[in-house]
């Protein structure tokens, strides 16, 4: 087993509905202010996309809401646990995989392991079972007596998410996970967060890859100069950020604009090759007047594509342009 249940502490306590939540989050440097009266949640058992261009403020949040730096304002409440207050009782919970490497290079896979067991406090015989069991599913037994500084970038992200998982933390954080790795070590750890998730785990991830987040999350948050400018499903965001939608569709006869436009629904009428692209102000209801139409002139429908955006595109759309 890859992790235990979200939401169940060590001591059996009840489940938390919010694995984190934020309020008014605050953090500055010097004059820079890097996190500005931030607030959101993250529901536990859902993997959660935390979204935003360079210097927006994401890794500033993620080292306030594990503990590394002190917040200026505030509060984060960990499973539970207030991070300001009791810092410890929410770090023996979670999993932290960084950007970074933050493994000893000079120990080898397994000493590694060994002693993150040490700091969690895990029996030895406990941490070896662990430890054995999250090297052979990440690829890496055969390479447990190897120092770590002879490692590619692959095999060390893959011990620091076997690092992060030996205690079964019920709340993963991962920054940038697959950045910059081969197709195979990134598909390896995908899968493996999957398998995570579907065991339990509450995963908060930090990536630039909006693939990867669109298939991967639940709910992802946008976060731009500090603030979060928009949270929600990435299907939901994507659509959120137009009103109006654009439709292809083609018959297996000629039917013309006139016979499309002036129809519920539909805004417009302009030919695209075979196609004829639609403009609707609402979606069902323009396809119900496609639908009616294509009946009306004895026509089939071959081909019909709803073109909503692309999550890069809400993501450039949400953090462009004038501040929040």
């Amino acid at each position: 087993m890859l992790g235990s249940a979200v939401g169940v502490s060590p001591g059996g306590d009840e489940s938390v509905q919010e694995a984190i939540e934020v309020r008014s989050l605050s953090k500055s440097f010097g004059s820079v202010v890097a996190v500005n009266q931030l607030s959101f949640q993250v529901r536990a058992g859902e993997i959660f996309g935390f979204l935003g261009p360079n210097g927006a403020g994401k890794t500033t949040t993620v080292r306030m809401l594990t503990g590394v730096i002190p917040m200026d304002e505030g509060s984060a409440t960990i499973l539970g646990h207030d991070i300001r207050t009791e810092p410890v009782l929410a770090k023996q919970r979670i999993g932290v995989v960084p950007e970074t490497s933050n493994a000893y290079t000079d120990l080898t896979a397994w000493q590694n392991l060994m002693l993150m067991g040490e700091l969690y406090g895990l029996d030895y015989t406990r941490a070896a079972e662990r430890s054995r069991t999250l090297l052979e599913i990440l690829g890496l037994l055969e390479k447990k007596n190897q120092k770590v500084q002879a490692f590619s970038k692959g095999m060390k992200q893959r011990l620091l998410l076997a690092m992060a998982l030996l205690h079964e933390p019920e709340l993963l954080f991962l920054d940038e996970p697959t950045g910059g790795l081969d197709v195979q070590s990134t598909q390896m750890i995908l899968g493996m967060l999957r398998d995570l998730n579907a065991g339990g785990t509450t995963i908060f991830l930090t990536t630039h890859n909006m693939e990867e987040a669109n298939r991967l999350c639940h709910r992802v948050g946008i976060i731009r100069s500090g603030r979060m400018v928009a949270i929600d499903a990435p299907e939901k965001l994507k659509t959120a950020i137009d009103r109006v939608h654009l439709i292809e569709v083609s018959f297996d006869r000629e039917v013309p604009g006139d016979a499309l436009s002036g129809r519920d629904g539909i805004l417009g009428v302009a030919r695209s090759g075979d196609k004829w692209r639609i403009t609707a102000g609402h979606q069902d209801t323009a396809i119900r007047s496609l639908v009616a139409a294509s009946r009306e002139r004895g026509a089939a429908i071959v081909t019909l594509n709803t073109l909503a955006p692309s999550l890069d595109e809400a993501f450039l759309r949400l953090t462009q342009g004038k501040e929040p």
